[in-house]
């Protein structure tokens, strides 16, 4: 009997520690557990945790995502974001936090870098997964990181949503919002069940036995507060595919829903899909149809509600990637008693227009779909893409809806023309042909004759556009086309200069919708075509990434080359980070450098053709007002005439940013620009210039050995890279930091962001990370690298060559020419010179500040 307690308990104690093809019957595990979805043929084989009052199960599927189940009810509460993978995978539980990866160790999904060692990941019994610390608290868990369902003793924070494909519930500080692709349709403090207990601001959204609640910042205070009055039993919020937002709850083995919202379901943005009409059947069910003047591929209405303009004449625009001009563009106006569901919710874009000016202002707006016009209010509503469904309200007059068309340009049949084209036509041609023939004759060589004469350049400006336009018109995918009368009008004849840089001076201007733009005039492209400078156009106008500046239009008229770029309120980050304004905290350097990395990511990983930027600099990233983070000229460089293409093969970008391989006439790839973004880096959190002559007024003064490298004690002045290259080395990360924001730093963050840079100015460009890489880095979602100092040597030359320049009585021009020319020789290493010429083009002859 002894002996089989004490096995009994040896199985016990090694059981936590087995890689299990079973269940495991506990409500914790411990790091160095691994399981794999090989094992398991169904969900039910994949569980290994359980809640200890057994009323939650966590599984390992074999669609290899974490999930917690609800058991009685056989519910998923919460899963991982990770995509159903179709070969085997596994679920880790190291230090570091949880994991799930393939055989190749290719992480799918893991949990944030934590801020201490894991002990032990535990299953409560309200559903929550939980990392926890040897001391109990906890590192992670999964009620703050919520997908689609909200359960009992969970608190959704402000900013947090709920989500089930486009569909979402977003809590703000103010209100509950269900949307669809941003556009709201349904707002909590509208409903009629819901009633508001205070006016303070709203902090967290809970669910509980009584009800559903908004809270104040407290976490007592009710804002909002939604009475369910059935019996208690098992209660879940849930976001649905369905774009509806429903309360249940599990009693007596079946669910109840207690709460379904939006109530009148023509309110939901694809009940009926894409322009489809929705009509309500009582009592709970909807009629779907096309509209009048409206037809589905099928003829009549299909279940995906693609509905189209019945005149084939016409054809319903696809957002910016279509190619518009006003002569091509109609509405088609819609019958009365026919809304959006979005125009609710929405402020209007103008006010105290008119019809035929609400109209102007959509034409001239590549996303706008179409418009509901207010009779009375003379509001002008748009229509953004993508569309949703138009739904039937009887009695709603005010508003009057028309949806934007394009004219189908296709060749007509000639037989079928000239079978239908009157006599009399053919009698007026052939009595009045030679003296048409006559008149344009001599209007042509008026007209030739008035230019040669030196005619007014706005005509030649309009036939110069007018040509333009017809090459542009067969290149798809090109955004919005402005002419060179409407940009001069937008920026008061070029009045307010905003930027400078290698390929132009950029201005800011305002559309006649009133949205503010940064217009670049664009004046190093050569001699290149309006096809080529077109297409290469359509191509950067696609890339639609939330940290690159939006690219909303163009004009290649004559000779002339503009971008319209969306505005950034805040201009460039060398302007925060350098200028003597108020000062960037660490929190907003680290977003900074986050957004950059994954604009880069998404230009070299994400899109198609993949993207070298070639001149990354703090000058090329804007920020905004609201945090926002975008990368701008990208692309640009793909714009070089032949000419300049081959003259700037070897350098492109900005002296001080340049990676190694392009004075050595090495292949460029998009380690380019990580190496640059590197130097971006270290120059983020030292706030100072790397290459520029400062005094460092660190204690590295004081205590730092130069040792013949970049710091000169005398005067103080260092090589910023070099320096943070030696303080590496000795782990004194924190003195790197810029001394305006002492105090206010993390170190780990400043060691984080460092080790990073020193990775990415690798001499050797195979053996810098890739900016995906670095992004998981910056997420913690991938180990940080460790920098290898042998290939990081070529710092300490570039050190030397920038004390000795430093130490110079007078840095001039001259001095800093031959500066650069050594630091060019020294990676010439006996290669023809033909580069040398070029490698002494300053900053702003090549891409130089805004």
């Amino acid at each position: 009997m002894a002996s089989s307690i004490f096995i009994f308990i040896f199985i016990l104690f090694l059981l936590p520690t087995l890689t299990p093809s079973r269940a495991l019957f506990s409500d914790y595990i411990k790091p160095n557990f691994t399981l794999s979805s090989f094992h398991f043929n169904d969900n039910n084989a994949g569980a290994f945790l359980h809640s200890l009052n057994s009323t939650f199960k966590a599984f390992f599927t074999n669609r290899s995502q974490l999930s917690v189940f609800h058991v009685s009810s056989s519910s998923t509460v919460w899963s991982t974001d990770n995509p159903p993978l179709s070969t085997p995978a596994k679920l880790s539980l190291t230090h570091n936090g949880l994991s799930i990866s393939n055989d190749s160790d290719y992480v799918f999904w893991s949990t944030p870098k934590l801020e201490s060692s894991v002990f032990a990941l535990r299953l409560f019994d309200d559903g929550n997964l939980v990392l926890l610390d040897d001391k109990n608290g906890s590192l992670w868990q999964s009620f703050d990181n919520p997908t689609d369902t909200v359960v009992p003793g969970q608190r959704l924070a402000i900013g947090k949503a709920l989500s089930a494909g486009r569909y979402r519930l977003t809590l703000t500080g103010s209100d509950a919002l269900l949307q669809w692709n941003g556009l709201t349709y349904w707002k909590l403090s509208m409903d009629i069940k819901a009633y508001r207990d205070s006016n303070a601001g709203v902090a967290s959204m809970a669910l509980n036995n009584s009800g559903f609640y908004l809270f104040a910042s407290d976490g007592s205070t009710v804002v909002f507060q939604v009475k369910l009055d059935g019996p208690a039993g098992f209660r879940i919020a849930r976001m649905g595919l369905d774009g509806k937002f429903t309360i249940s709850n599990f009693i007596a083995s079946k669910w109840v829903v207690e709460f379904l919202r939006p109530f009148d379901q023509c309110q939901i943005p694809l009940i009926c899909g894409r322009l489809g009409l929705c009509k309500p059947r009582p009592p709970t069910s909807v009629t779907c149809s096309c509209l009048r003047g409206f037809r589905s591929s099928n003829g009549g209405y299909s279940d995906n509600g693609e509905c189209k303009p019945i005149e084939t004449s016409v054809s319903l625009p696809s957002g910016c990637d279509s190619i518009t001009n006003n002569g091509s563009i109609s509405y088609l106006k819609l019958d009365d008693e026919i809304d959006y569901f979005a125009n609710d919710f929405v402020q209007p874009v103008k006010r105290d227009v008119s019809v035929s000016v609400c109209k102007d202002l959509c034409s001239k707006n590549c996303s706008c779909m179409g418009i509901f016009h207010g009779s009375s209010s003379g509001s002008c509503c748009f229509l953004q893409n993508p569309l949703g469904s138009i739904m039937s309200r009887f009695g709603k007059k005010d508003r009057l809806g028309y949806i934007k068309t394009l004219a189908v340009h296709s060749p007509e049949n000639p037989d079928r023309k000239g079978s239908k084209f009157p006599v009399y036509g053919s009698v007026l041609i052939s009595s009045f042909g030679f003296l048409l023939i006559v008149i344009v004759v001599g209007i042509l060589w008026l007209r030739r004759n008035r230019v040669s004469k030196g005619a007014n350049p706005k005509l030649n400006r309009s036939k110069s556009a007018s040509s333009g336009e017809l090459e542009a018109i067969s290149i798809a995918g090109l955004p919005a086309r402005f002419n060179y009368d409407e940009l001069e009008a937008a920026t008061d004849n070029f009045k307010t200069q905003i930027g400078r840089g290698g390929f132009g001076i950029v201005y800011k201007g305002t559309l006649p919708d009133e949205t503010v733009v940064a217009v670049k005039k664009i004046t190093n492209l050569g001699v290149q075509g309006k096809r080529e400078f077109c297409t290469e156009i359509a191509i950067i106008g696609k890339l639609h990434h939330v940290n690159l500046v939006r690219l909303k239009g163009f004009c290649a008229q004559g000779r002339q080359r503009f971008l319209v770029y969306e505005y950034m309120n805040k201009g460039s980050l060398d302007r925060s980070l350098f200028g003597n304004g108020s000062v960037l905290e660490w929190q907003e350097r680290f977003e900074i450098a986050l957004g950059t990395a994954r604009g880069l990511a998404y230009l070299h990983s994400g899109c198609e053709p993949k993207i070298i930027h070639c001149d990354v600099k703090p000058e090329n990233i804007l920020l905004h007002g609201n945090s926002q983070v975008k990368i701008t000229d990208f692309g640009l460089s793909k714009l070089l005439s032949p000419e300049q293409s081959a003259l700037f093969t070897t350098m492109r970008g900005t002296r001080g940013y340049l990676a190694p391989e392009w004075l050595t006439s090495s292949p460029i790839s998009d380690k380019a620009d990580v190496y640059s973004y590197g130097m971006v880096l270290l120059e983020i959190v030292s706030g100072r210039k790397n290459c520029s002559l400062q005094t460092w007024s660190q204690s590295a003064e004081n205590d730092h050995s130069s040792g013949g490298h970049g710091a000169s004690p005398s005067s103080g002045i260092v090589y910023f890279p070099l320096l943070a290259l030696e303080m590496h080395e000795q782990r004194r990360y924190l003195e790197l930091a810029d001394p305006r924001v002492e105090g206010r730093v993390s170190a780990e963050q400043v060691e984080m962001l460092v080790r990073i840079a020193l990775c990415c100015v690798n001499e050797e460009p195979a053996l810098r990370p890739s900016m995906v890489n670095v992004v998981g880095m910056l997420e913690g979602r991938v180990p940080l690298d460790e920098p290898r100092i042998q290939k990081l040597n070529f710092l300490r030359s570039y050190g030397r060559l920038f004390t000795e320049a430093s130490k110079m009585e007078a840095f001039s021009k001259q001095n800093e020419f031959e500066m650069f020319t050594k630091f060019d020789t020294m990676f010439n290493s006996g290669t023809s010179g033909s580069y040398n010429s070029l490698s002494y083009i300053s900053s702003q002859d090549v891409s130089g500040p805004r």
